[in-house]
């Protein structure tokens, strides 16, 4: 059975009162069972604060990025050893910003995935199309080429480690959304993908997100489709009310 997650991708936001301040505010707004795994991404310098402050409840901290690399002469880059060291098990790879600003490529997410899988890390590992490439009825070639070359390097056992993100990237952070026939049918999409490489058994298993101005407004309808397993949540995670009801919209 496929796990329920929603993730709050909180970019380069915050400082560290702020993040203490949010996560005070996420606590103080859970209430009842969640159905659904709840993560959140704070900035690498306050991922250990963030850690100390969620022990004991529902809340997994989770990191934006990490190098490929181990160790080393790498000036200003975060290894997986070093996430684990203060308590982080999952990191976000492959984020549009990642692909666009930084220029990071397949072959470069291959091998970050490879090292994080390697240290038992779990993956949310991003994927989407442009406007222009969905306009022009690219979509699914992008996709799918994205996650052939970022992940078909894995064996099917280290896919219990892999979660999708599917983020239309004409829809993260400028209020447009995917309708949910929209994401439905990329996920969908996405899942047969993986079942002709690995199978129906491993691709059944995998959780696939949606990423792309999910609000309280649309998740429900959004996770109510058939293989849309949750969110990776930017803007709104800001917010702890908001981030709240969309991981109580399940």
């Amino acid at each position: 059975m496929r796990t329920n997650i929603v993730a709050g991708n909180w970019k380069m936001n915050c400082d560290l009162p702020m993040t203490q301040d949010l996560i005070a505010k996420i606590k103080k707004e859970l209430s009842g069972e969640l159905k659904c795994e709840l993560m959140i991404a704070p900035s690498h310098p306050f991922l250990y604060a963030a850690f100390n402050a969620s022990l004991d409840t529902p809340i997994e901290v989770v990191a934006q990025n990490a190098s490929a690399h181990h160790s080393g002469a790498y000036t200003g880059e975060v290894s997986i050893d070093m996430l684990q060291s203060v308590g982080v098990q999952t990191v976000i790879l492959g984020h549009s910003e990642r692909r666009d600003i930084f220029k990071e490529t397949d072959q470069e997410l291959a091998d970050k995935t490879k090292t994080a899988v390697d240290k038992g890390m779990k993956v949310i590992f991003c994927c989407g199309e442009h406007l222009e490439e969905r306009k022009a009825g690219n979509h699914f070639v992008t996709v799918t080429q994205q996650i052939e070359e970022g992940l078909f390097q894995l064996d099917d056992k280290e896919w219990k480690q892999i979660i999708l993100a599917y983020e239309p990237v004409w829809a993260i952070g400028t209020g447009e959304t995917a309708s949910p026939e929209q994401a439905q049918e990329m996920h969908a999409h996405i899942r047969k993908f993986v079942a002709d490489k690995y199978g129906d058994k491993t691709a059944d298993k995998v959780s696939i997100l949606y990423g792309g101005s999910v609000k309280p407004e649309n998740a429900a309808e959004i996770f109510a489709k058939p293989d849309v397993d949750g969110g990776l949540v930017g803007g709104a995670s800001l917010d702890a009310s908001s981030f709240i009801a969309i991981a109580k919209s399940f």
